[in-house]
């Protein structure tokens, strides 16, 4: 006997070890509320979804993809043939034992950048505590198993026992830190993936939409832990710290008291009487002041949670589109604010104000219905309820009150005319599309206002709706079709870019030496998709466009979405200062916008900085610089 000869036994201690301290979490899940899982589906997918679509994330870190696939490969490799070992024909055999120690050879080299990466500094947003024991453990198994391998295959018993010794101590260790740390993720991931809450996620649907709250439940929203559907608990347990999250949030960047990272871990450690005293993270920025009460029947808020900690998010989905692990914050947090919202009526700031004007007036400032249409005067506005039909219906959204936001919409509108579109409004018959309530977990005013507002369309014939308002897009074209309403929804700068690709719009060029920096609003790109379109239409502009540091799926927010321009949680220092501040690093004269709310929350920010305009009032400029006889713009 020698040392190789254990290794098929320590690989299946371990993974009895490992089910031992999993299954002390399992009970824990079984505690939430039941969740529709299509099991065949997330089994058979789940080569798929871990393989490609979690490493599709992890890949935009190019090292931690390497060092991932190395490590977690070589383990679940060496491991896995180092069981099969119990066959007699493969643990007599030489060979068999070399690509056993070539695996393990696998996870050393992996083991070795995992610590490279920590040691001697550790990146900011990467947790410390047990995840800097991590390394030694991974070290002391890849090496032992690799020497006990290695010793069977080339024949050199001076390296069987300590070998052995080594792997016993890093494996067991290893098998170990399933239970609260680092190597939880390891299993709890896997379960995750084939019990995702959005599996549309991993064929390629862009899953954005909140799931309906059903409003005759006995509790509205999460109060505790056993609120939450089984799989997102279980979903916090994936968490691997890694930090990402962190580093995209905009509230986190401003030192507003969240962190993504510190929540989910929050709620995590909230199933357990306790708290999670291992966690060794960031803190929320700011912290506020909690009892630190946990337990599955505990209320999360108050206890882990602090309710700034809630209305600092806003709702823009960086956390999530950053997750290696997909895990969805949003839903958990809008979750947790319909129980504040609906039950305890505690809404901070002009938010409950803000509610109150929607369920009185259908319309977040009590403004007259009859009055949105008053930013067009001047200009033909047809309503619908006139002819009945139009080829394309103009959803104009609450922003329209706005006289900043008028001015771009005039510009649409004269966009529109140029191009011969047919076009109408509901005028007074267009209500809140009830975005602001929903994300501030008014869940019953988003449903009333959804209801109301899709019998009205109903009622009309049209080809599509037309926004200049992400919000509003979002919400008819993803939030409204589990209400009965199916509506095909385009955004103003893909309308514009349409037309102008069509042919039906001249567009001219503007002064190719002024430079134009693009700010992805976070409902029309993360939410929708919608990153190509406007650079298209920008570029046919004939400006000079530069990225921001953060562009695209990574664009920062502009602090204005899940009403935090009405919670407003007070930071160090404002997102929309920080995401100005991005724009003037690139030089650019100008900072494109496709969102009311970016338009305001940018606009906001004082000192010199570009001037902020929205593509349609850049498009407009364009169509007014094309020569005379290819343009016709009213007045």
């Amino acid at each position: 006997m020698d040392g190789a000869s254990f290794l098929p036994a320590l690989v299946l201690l371990m993974a009895a070890l490992a089910g031992l301290m999993i299954a002390g979490r399992a009970r824990l899940w079984k505690a939430g509320r039941p969740a529709r899982v299509g099991w065949a589906a997330g089994l058979l997918g789940l080569p798929r979804r871990y393989l490609v679509d979690v490493h599709h994330v992890v890949g935009r870190d190019p090292y931690a993809a390497r060092m991932h696939a190395l490590v977690a490969g070589g383990l679940v490799a060496g491991s896995a043939l180092a069981a099969l070992a119990l066959l007699p024909p493969l643990g007599a055999s030489r060979l068999y034992w070399g690509l056993v120690a070539l695996s393990f050879a696998v996870m050393l080299a992996g083991s070795v950048a995992v610590g490279a990466r920590r040691m001697p500094g550790r990146p900011r947003r990467l947790s410390g505590g047990s995840f800097q024991i991590l390394p030694f453990l991974l070290l002391g198994y890849g090496l032992g198993a690799f020497l006990a391998a290695l010793s069977r295959a080339l024949l050199l018993p001076a390296l069987s026992w300590p070998g052995l010794i080594l792997a016993v101590a890093g494996g067991l260790g290893l098998a170990w830190q399933t239970g609260k740390g680092p190597m939880r993720h390891a299993i709890t991931g896997a379960a995750h993936l084939v019990a995702h809450p959005r599996p549309g996620r991993f064929e390629g649907a862009r899953e954005t939409a909140l799931a309906p709250l059903d409003l005759g439940a006995a509790r509205l929203g999460v109060e505790t832990p056993a609120d939450l559907p089984w799989n997102r608990l279980l979903s916090f347990d994936a968490c691997i710290q890694c930090g990402r999250c962190e580093a995209a949030c905009p509230a986190f960047a401003a030192g507003q008291p969240l962190n993504p990272k510190r929540l989910i871990q929050d709620l995590a450690a909230a199933m357990t009487p306790g708290g999670n005293p291992a966690y060794a993270g960031s803190a929320y920025p700011n912290a506020r002041s909690v009892s630190g009460a946990s337990g599955l029947h505990e209320p999360l808020l108050r206890g882990l949670l602090h309710p700034d900690t809630l209305w600092s998010c806003t709702t823009c989905r960086a956390c999530v589109e950053e997750c290696p692990m997909m895990i969805e914050h949003v839903d958990s947090i809008v979750d947790l604010r319909r129980f504040q919202t609906l039950e305890a009526g505690a809404v901070p700031h002009k938010g409950e104000a803000v509610l109150a004007q929607m369920r009185g007036a259908d319309e977040p400032g009590g403004r007259a219905l009859a009055e949105r249409t008053h930013f067009a005067a001047g200009l033909p506005l047809p309503r619908i309820a006139e002819r009945g039909e139009a080829d394309l219906l103009l959803w104009l959204g609450t922003s329209a009150y706005d006289l900043r936001v008028g001015r771009s919409l005039r510009a649409l509108l004269r966009l529109l005319i140029a191009a011969g579109v047919d076009y109408a409004v509901l005028g007074e018959e267009e209500r809140d599309c009830g975005d602001l309530a929903r994300r501030l977990g008014d869940e019953a005013t988003f449903q009333r206002l959804a209801r109301a507002n899709i019998e009205t369309l109903g009622r009309y014939r049209f080809e599509r709706i037309a926004t200049a308002d992400p919000h509003a897009l979002h919400v008819l074209r993803n939030e409204y079709p589990a209400f009965g309403g199916a509506f095909e929804v385009v955004h103003h700068t893909a309308l514009i870019e349409e037309l102008a690709a069509g042919g039906r719009l001249a567009l001219g060029t503007l002064p190719a030496g002024q430079s134009v920096t693009y700010h992805d609003p976070c409902y029309l790109g993360r939410y929708n998709g919608e990153f190509d379109a406007p650079r298209r239409l920008l570029d046919r502009l004939g400006m000079t466009r530069v990225e921001m540091a953060r562009s695209g799926p990574r664009a920062l927010c502009c602090g204005g979405g899940g009403g935090a321009a009405v919670t407003d949680i007070a930071g160090e220092r404002r997102i929309p200062d920080l995401r100005m501040e991005q724009a003037r690093e690139t030089g650019a004269a100008v900072v494109a916008v496709a969102c009311p709310q970016c338009t305001a929350m940018l606009e906001g920010v004082v000192g010199e900085r570009p001037d902020v305009l929205d593509i349609a009032e850049l498009a407009l400029r364009a169509l007014e610089a094309a020569p005379a006889p290819r343009r016709a713009v009213p007045a």
